[in-house]
């Protein structure tokens, strides 16, 4: 039995002798009327690594491929995914449930932000009530028609991260990262997590991988040497991507344009994900 056990193994990520319950029976049923074909979560070891943009990209790039994506924003206390889209304004609801904003390329969205009167409003809440509002945005939220349900993972292994991998019926999942050794460190403890949790995952993206010379091309890696290949080959996962770090997609984010972005970084990571999680 782990230390400070609570008895409650729906809220730990231990895996001790004492478990009697399969992680399968905490599964929370999506919402009656939501039709949702694959759940992709979208993690990182730590924060500042791109994740979000990464999953706005999957979202945007499989989008244009003829498929229904949605953004399921479970990063409640930084949610950025609304601001890369341009949405603002509250979510609509009615006595059948919480209905996701559109964006206008038919991108489905759902963030803590929608819930707020101001959008910096800071979300002061304690980690059972952040674990309960992802809960409902699972359960409570039609999601109609959706093909690739993408789930902005808060960074770390914590109650949110738990919360995720326990209740909503992942298919897949990318790790995202960057090049620096420390970080290095922490996507082990991400992917041991995953391990842990029983959620396979689908591969690695590198972001912030080097800087492309606009004269000659060369690319340099201006956060030093990376290990991504070594920890990939450690896990026996694919690296889906290698980014660069890019003015001008992270300019359409803070415009909310993100939808206008004409890169093809992700190309791989979207035929991996329409392989392993196919429809």
């Amino acid at each position: 039995m782990a230390e400070n056990c609570t008895h409650d193994c729906s809220s730990c990520g231990e895996d001790c002798a004492s478990r009697q319950t399969d992680p399968k029976d905490f599964l929370e049923a999506p919402h009656p009327m939501s039709s949702i074909k694959k759940v992709i979560g979208v993690a990182s070891g730590k924060g500042g690594v791109g994740k979000s943009m990464v999953t706005s990209l999957l979202a945007v790039m499989l989008g244009k491929k003829g498929y229904r994506t949605a953004i399921l924003d479970a990063d409640i206390t930084g949610p950025s995914i609304p601001k890369a889209f341009g949405i603002r304004g509250r979510a609509v609801s009615d006595e059948d449930g919480i209905y996701p904003a559109e964006t206008p390329d038919g991108v489905s969205i759902i963030s803590a932000n929608m819930l707020l009167e101001e959008e910096t409003a800071p979300v002061i809440w304690r980690g059972p009530m952040i674990a309960g509002i992802v809960k409902q945005f699972w359960t409570d939220v039609v999601w109609s028609d959706v093909d690739y349900l993408f789930v902005d993972m808060p960074p770390g292994t914590g109650d949110v991260p738990i919360t995720v991998f326990q209740s909503i019926p992942l298919d897949g999942l990318i790790v995202v990262a960057s090049p620096q050794e420390l970080v290095g460190m922490v996507v082990e403890k991400a992917l041991n997590m995953a391990k842990t949790m029983n959620v396979s995952v689908t591969g690695l993206i590198e972001n912030m991988s080097y800087v492309q010379c606009p004269d000659c091309g060369r690319k340099i890696p201006v956060f030093g040497e990376s290990h991504i290949d070594e920890i990939a080959k450690d896990f026996g996962l694919k690296v889906l991507a290698k980014m660069p770090i890019d003015s001008q997609l992270t300019a359409l984010c803070d415009k909310g344009e993100i939808e206008k972005a004409d890169v093809n970084y992700l190309d791989a990571a979207c035929e991996e994900i329409i392989r392993v999680c196919a429809l």
